[in-house]
């Protein structure tokens, strides 16, 4: 799966089996089931990414699922958003010992960066928040006719159900499951595709955008 990188790889799990652990970053039972449960889980995401395309990680936390993609593909690039700061310097920390040169650590919130961070073609997401709540925040940052990855479990289809009224509010014009990793993962992993029209997060945030552009900053939310 991570070919020539598999030692990048490998250095990454033992990152977060050792510091990962001690920084409250993953839990210790956790450890013995890195591979499959999170490196492989969320590296076969990949098979949906477009190629070349420009990629914002929501809530990298411990970099799920955006470090094992930056290792599976160079092509792509890459932000992790991550609002904690101890998150954010494990992740510092990580892409600077594994050499991942197409990859950025951006501190802050979605709604805090939205007009200052570039839109990017897709968002990816793990273990975030409720598929509402998450595309509030992810759909936004997408450029127009972007796509939203949310690596979900076996909800997925019920959640989609429940969210939209709230994605149709923010743009959204497409979903689906997917279904991924075949031959690498058992269960296979479970991706809610989310893909916007014209105007990603709707004319609200489309305003919201401009406006942040013109004058350099955003607001930030109370």
């Amino acid at each position: 799966m991570f070919g020539e990188l598999f030692p990048e790889a490998v250095r990454y799990a033992e990152l977060l089996a050792d510091a990962g652990v001690k920084r409250g970053l993953i839990g210790p039972r956790e450890v013995p089931r890195l591979w499959e449960r999170h490196l492989l889980n969320c590296a076969v995401l990949s098979e949906v990414v477009p190629e070349g395309v420009t990629v914002c990680d929501v809530g990298s936390g411990a970099g799920l699922p955006g470090i094992p993609l930056a290792l599976v593909r160079p092509d792509l690039k890459i932000t992790l958003l991550e609002p904690l700061l101890r998150r954010t310097n494990f992740l510092q920390e990580v892409v600077e010992l594994l050499g991942l040169d197409h990859v950025t650590v951006v501190r802050g919130r979605a709604e805090e960066v939205l007009g200052t961070l570039q839109p990017v073609q897709v968002v990816t997401a793990r273990a975030v928040a409720p598929l509402d709540r998450l595309a509030g925040w992810g759909v936004p940052l997408l450029k127009p006719y972007g796509e939203m990855l949310a690596l979900k479990g076996d909800t997925a289809e019920e959640e989609i159900a429940g969210a939209r009224a709230a994605l149709s509010k923010l743009g959204v014009v497409e979903t689906e499951v997917l279904h991924v990793g075949e031959g690498v993962v058992d269960p296979l992993s479970t991706v809610v595709r989310v893909v916007v029209g014209e105007s990603p997060g709707g004319v609200r945030f489309a305003a919201k955008r401009a406006k942040a552009a013109r004058t350099g900053r955003t607001r930030r939310r109370r």
